[in-house]
């Protein structure tokens, strides 16, 4: 008796908007939602959903102009005058 192998294929996703991104990104950075949530919600992978945040992320702080070293030094200062 021979076994036959079943392929196992990939879900094809649809491709987003931008905007549909930023709304995604934006309900779970003010907690209305879940990654997990998300992902089921708007049919998207939620390693996808973290890549968008991280990508956020970087995008914003960029636009602060603080780099990590610049954020680490300010919030140590701010450790050290909640000391006081």
């Amino acid at each position: 008796m021979k076994h036959q192998k079943q392929h196992w294929r990939k879900k094809s996703y649809q491709k987003v908007t931008l905007e549909t991104k930023l709304l995604v990104v934006d309900q779970i950075l003010t907690g209305h939602i879940s990654n997990k949530q998300a992902s089921k919600k708007y049919d998207v992978p939620r390693t996808t959903i973290t890549y968008w945040l991280r990508k956020y992320n970087t995008l914003v702080q960029q636009n602060n102009g603080m780099s990590k070293n610049d954020e680490i030094k300010k919030l140590k200062e701010k450790i050290e005058e909640l000391e006081f």
